[in-house]
């Protein structure tokens, strides 16, 4: 097992759990395998009435997944059958890791090494047969906005720059859509940075681009918007996000929003912990340091139907793969019938409200604590 060495000189864990990779290994490692069964519903649900089907990757996917060392897990979501409609089977991909070299090394040297990491990871992902791969946000990078330090800006850069490069010739090979989240230079736009995700085409052509609506520097980790409106049917939130901050909300929040807009989330955060070479403060009152803290892994993908895949690693790097029906988002719309009985109309008409500067929240009190006692 990897270790890492803190300032002080003391051996600390590598950020697995007891030593397992994740919760979900904890548990099936330690628990009959009737009573695992039994969590592991509670835990993550059920699909279809049953447990997450496992799917059998081709060997030489499991063999990169071997030879370097990156957690690989596969599963399955159904959909009930339909009489007048096909299933809609999408195979798509997250993949979560680690910065490759010191972060006093060059830039030009830690953004290669990142590349030569992932590049299996990738290649993985498209011997597996994946047809939509998202990598996890500013992947191209450490995760340096925590410092507030200008020179990490260098490793910006416009939408069709290295990293797209890098990917659009891995796209077309395997004829697989690749999500890029990346810091973005906007060229055309007096050099703006945006949280940027690149959407390169299965072609090798850049199709698209989505914008994050706030600065990194200003929140550890990428907040999921309601896309519902577009009638998305697959949502990815690249993150990046550490324990102490979020752990506790980060098996439940991809969830909500999948159950409450009927349609898949894949949730992705990086791994490890990444030490800068000079002090700083988080804004929290305690101590400068030189980490922002443990990246813990354990992306996931989240259903309409309230099931979740087991999560990947909390140290590891890692590829997780998930066929998706997609004919289960209109299924639990049906089912469920949330944007039925939605009232947006009010909900809008609130909402105008509150902006204005002279909005008075609706307080409601027992008159009776009003009155003096006689």
């Amino acid at each position: 097992m990897d270790k890492s060495i803190s300032e002080n000189g003391e051996t600390v864990a590598d950020g697995s759990i007891r030593g397992y990779d994740s919760l979900h290994q904890l548990l099936s490692a330690n628990l009959k395998p009737e009573l695992y069964q039994e969590v592991s519903r509670l835990l993550l649900g059920s699909n279809c009435g049953r447990s997450l089907e496992q799917i059998v990757l081709p060997d030489s996917a499991k063999a990169l997944s071997s030879k370097h060392d990156f957690d690989l897990q596969a599963v399955r979501f159904s959909a009930d059958e339909e009489q007048m409609r096909k299933p809609r089977v999408v195979r798509v991909g997250l993949i979560q890791n680690s910065i490759a070299l010191p972060t006093t090394a060059p830039f030009s040297d830690q953004k290669t090494g990142i590349f030569e990491k992932l590049k299996p990871m990738i290649d993985a992902a498209g011997v597996a047969g994946v047809n939509i791969l998202c990598l996890q946000e500013a992947w191209t990078m450490p995760f340096a906005f925590c410092t507030r330090e200008k020179k990490w800006c260098e490793f910006a850069e416009p939408i069709d720059g290295e990293s797209a490069k890098f990917l659009q010739e891995l796209a077309k090979k395997y004829n697989m859509v690749i999500v890029s989240p990346i810091l973005e230079r906007d060229m055309d736009h007096g050099e703006v940075l945006w949280n940027t995700a690149v959407i390169i085409g299965n072609n090798g052509n850049i199709i698209g681009k989505h914008r994050s609506q706030y600065m990194l520097r200003k929140t550890p980790s990428s907040k999921l918007v309601s896309f519902w409106s577009k009638r998305c049917e697959i949502v990815f939130n690249p993150s990046a996000t550490v324990g102490e901050l979020s752990e506790p909300m980060w098996p439940i929040e991809a969830r909500n929003a999948a159950i409450a807009n009927s349609y898949f989330v894949g949730s992705i955060n990086r791994v490890g912990t990444e030490v800068f070479p000079n002090a700083f403060t988080s804004g929290d009152g305690k101590p400068q340091h030189n980490d922002f803290g443990h990246f813990y892994g354990s992306s996931y993908f989240s259903a309409p139907d309230a099931s979740c895949t087991p999560s990947l690693s909390r140290y590891r790097d890692g590829l997780m793969i998930s066929d998706m029906d997609l004919n289960l988002c209109r299924q639990y719309k049906d089912k469920w019938g949330f944007r039925m009985t939605a009232r947006y109309e009010v909900y809008a008409d609130l909402l105008d409200k509150y902006i204005k500067p002279d909005f008075k929240p609706q307080v409601v009190s027992d008159p009776m604590l009003h009155k003096s006692s006689s």
